[in-house]
């Protein structure tokens, strides 16, 4: 009995490590995908880096992870009285007396290339970031949570042209890594109950 049972452990703890999990980040559809031996397991709606901060393509890992993190380059100017005076400043923007830089929240911080990352943060609809992918807070919590130093990460497709990344220069259907075909025909799914 005593060697079936450790058999058994051995075998479970065997099969544990050879599980990989992976991340896939279609900025075309704007999803992001946690895959466990390749197969998805939850997907997140994101928002990529527009235009002039585009998030690069390739492959990449998980560098490191910091759940209370802060852009040390992007973020708020506010005045003495604490209104916001300019709301996407760049920390080399000058300040007025009395007012102050705030960098902006990215908590639970996945960087994966240079100072970009997956991050909680805010989706309009469309690409947005300075290069970073967010994601909805709930979702992002989920991705921190299943991966480490080292999960793979793969980012691929072009960035939408348009405003809003649900809709399409051309009238050709497209097909999304996993997942439904999206175009003309078929309507998008509904948007998650956090996204704001």
């Amino acid at each position: 009995m005593k060697i079936a049972l450790g058999i058994s452990i051995f075998f479970c703890a065997a099969v544990s490590l050879h599980a990989e999990t992976s991340v896939e980040i279609d900025l075309q559809q704007q999803k992001a995908y946690l895959l466990d031996n390749g197969r998805p397991v939850l997907a997140s709606p994101i928002s990529s880096g527009r235009y002039g901060h585009l998030t690069r393509t390739g492959s990449f890992k998980v560098l490191e992870k910091e759940r209370t993190h802060y852009s040390s380059m992007y973020g708020k100017i506010v005045d003495a009285s604490g209104n916001t005076i300019v709301a996407d400043a760049d920390a080399e923007m000058p300040v007025p007396s009395g007012g102050k830089f705030i960098p902006a929240p990215m908590h639970y911080f996945m960087r994966f290339d240079g100072a970009d990352g997956m991050h909680a943060g805010y989706l309009p609809g469309y690409p947005a970031s300075h290069g970073c992918v967010r994601m909805p807070q709930q979702l992002a919590i989920a991705f921190f949570n299943s991966v480490t130093a080292g999960t793979p990460v793969t980012v691929f497709g072009r960035t939408p042209v348009d405003r809003y990344s649900g809709q399409s220069q051309s009238g050709f259907l497209r097909r999304p890594r996993f997942g439904p075909p999206m175009g003309p025909r078929f309507a998008p799914p509904p948007p998650f109950p956090w996204w704001r």
